[in-house]
């Protein structure tokens, strides 16, 4: 097992950690003073400066470095982006600055491997390009959604079209303003066997039927300018056309979707941790209490020293994941990729939780971004299948291997 990254990442690595000092951490703050605030998502718009950053990550070469696909991104192995996804959770707003923000990756991956030609002109071209964005319609809120299989929303074959219906919620991105197109998952044949049953479709946004009901606040923040939204599909048809590789095939898409996705936001939710024991760790020596650095007083020696051991175990495992995902693909690193999908942001939420805690009254004030990185971490731990679905797989995969090897000893425990 090998993490030593190539020499392109290596070359990659150092460009975007300079890109990140110098560009995108300085922008924060007046990125944040662009934004127009509140619940209204018609008025929010794409600040100013976003547009510069993506100007100048493009021109640097620093673009779709998530996509693997030949002709279309950078080329790199899973475990060669794995530190640039990293690099990217310093700041929430660096993954749309470098083309690779969530949930566009994962709709450009489904388009990149499942796509038809007409698709990837229409919808694929322009995500690469940047110049729209897109959203992922599969939670519901009538349902519980950890189980793909209880979905209700429909995409039934009409003809020579598909009518869609039904609610979805949970839709990040669907509030920015150059959202323009949906992938929808819904139930297209309920007599099939429960893997077959599921279709993926791409609905423009302002198709006749598509109605955007609001954007769900979470921890009371609307996560301008994406926005996590809730739309409904009323008797919505589109043509046969804009049925993703087929009818029925939706639980495949989904996935190959999902592999990669996770060891990307496993990454940038311990680059979120990285940046929180970065700012715990000067705090803990420039603040002074009861006559001493915080870094002295009480616990605090054990809290850093435990965020940096907790940070490079779940490193080391989602690289492990992430070697495994390279070599033997994503079925034989099925486990792993639960493992980490559990461990890296429960991790992330402890240590971050513990840089607001030595920053006292101001860890949970805007004036640092502690909240907002907590925040992303814990609803990490939901999206994408909750702890507990990862766990039971981890647990299911393991029972299995302890079968297989007692069976091969004979029946020796």
């Amino acid at each position: 097992m090998d993490f030593a990254h190539s020499p392109k990442a290596v070359e990659l690595i150092a460009r975007m950690s300079a890109f990140m000092r110098d560009h995108v951490l300085p922008a924060e703050e007046g990125y944040r003073d662009e934004l127009a605030g509140g619940a209204d998502w018609r008025r929010w718009k794409q600040p100013a400066i976003m547009e510069s950053l993506k100007e100048r990550a493009r021109r640097e070469g620093l673009w779709n470095l998530f996509l693997p696909h030949a002709g279309l991104g950078a080329g790199l192995t899973n475990a060669d982006y794995a530190p640039l996804a990293e690099l990217t959770g310093h700041s929430l707003i660096a993954p749309e600055v470098f083309n690779c923000n969530a949930p566009d990756t994962g709709n450009m991956e489904v388009l990149a491997m499942y796509g038809s030609a007409e698709q990837q002109e229409r919808w694929l071209k322009p995500l690469l390009a940047g110049e729209i964005r897109s959203v992922f319609c599969m939670t519901e809120p009538e349902v519980a959604s950890s189980d793909a299989t209880n979905m209700r929303a429909t995409a039934v074959a009409d003809g020579n079209d598909v009518v869609l219906n039904g609610r979805k919620w949970w839709s990040s991105g669907l509030g920015h303003p150059a959202c323009r197109v949906a992938i929808f998952m819904g139930l297209s044949d309920a007599a099939a066997d429960k893997h077959h049953r599921h279709s993926m479709v791409l609905v423009p946004l302002d198709a006749p039927g598509v109605t955007i009901e609001r954007m769900v606040p979470s921890f009371g923040v609307y996560d301008e300018p994406y926005g996590h939204g809730e739309v409904s599909f009323k008797n919505v048809r589109v043509p046969k056309e804009n049925v993703i590789a087929g009818l029925g095939r939706g639980f495949e898409i989904a996935q190959g979707r999902l592999g990669p996705g996770r060891i990307h936001h496993c990454m940038r939710v311990i680059g979120a941790a990285e940046r929180a024991l970065e700012l715990l760790c000067a705090r803990a020596e420039d603040r002074v209490a009861f006559g001493k650095p915080l870094a002295q007083l009480g616990g605090n020696a054990d809290v850093i020293a435990n965020a940096r051991m907790g940070i490079e175990q779940a490193r080391l495992l989602t690289l492990k994941a992430a070697w495994m995902m390279d070599t033997v693909g994503v079925k034989g690193a099925m486990s792993e990729i639960s493992q980490i999908k559990v461990v890296a942001p429960n991790m992330a939420q402890q240590v971050i939780d513990a840089a607001i805690q030595v920053h006292g009254g101001a860890g949970v004030s805007e004036d640092f971004p502690l909240t907002a990185l907590l925040g992303y971490a814990r609803i990490l731990r939901i999206a994408d299948g909750p702890d507990e679905v990862h766990r039971a797989l981890v647990a299911k995969l393991e029972l299995r291997r302890q079968r297989a090897r007692r069976e091969a000893a004979g029946g020796m425990p």
